[in-house]
């Protein structure tokens, strides 16, 4: 198999998912979730990516899909499109699985996948997290990490344009 081909597999649709989290489950995986647009991958992503996948032993990450950056971020977002986003995502090491989601919030996701740990970036409190409520009650933990300062996809678009 091909390195195109490693990473193409780590896109998951939902029926796909839902295979592999059964076997994930069953072997006592820890499953890490969070999700975002991801439109351009910078230091802060990666660091980020790379803390909430040292959280378990699989790393699933919900993305936006191009019709749901656009409502969130506006009409000259996403930078770069889905097929995009997710394939630069599935190439990192730490990253098992991503998975578009079409919704404003992943939610539904969230509630098919049943993480055990879900993560969100410094910029939440846990009472504004979607999904927050579901995963505990599930037994399941909630992580906040800390942003690293001056790395954000919007600082970048706005330094291109000056």
């Amino acid at each position: 198999m091909n390195n195109i081909e490693l990473i193409t597999q780590k896109i998951f649709s939902i029926e796909f998912l839902n295979e592999n989290l059964a076997k994930w489950k069953n072997n006592k995986e820890t499953i890490v979730f969070t999700n975002g647009c991801f439109d351009i991958i910078h230091l802060g992503h990666i660091k980020y990516l790379a803390q909430a996948a040292s959280l378990g032993s699989k790393l699933i990450i919900g993305l936006n899909s191009d019709a749901s950056v656009k409502r969130l971020k506006g009409n000259d977002r996403p930078i770069n499109n889905q097929y995009a986003r997710s394939f630069v995502l599935a190439a990192l090491f730490m990253v098992d699985a991503v998975i578009i989601f079409e919704e404003d919030t992943p939610e539904i996701l969230i509630k098919n996948i049943s993480p055990d740990i879900l993560v969100k970036g410094g910029d939440y409190e846990e009472k504004n997290i979607v999904g927050a409520e579901f995963v505990k009650n599930n037994g399941g933990e909630i992580q906040i990490i800390s942003f690293i300062e001056g790395y954000s996809t919007t600082k970048i678009i706005n330094k291109k344009n000056k």
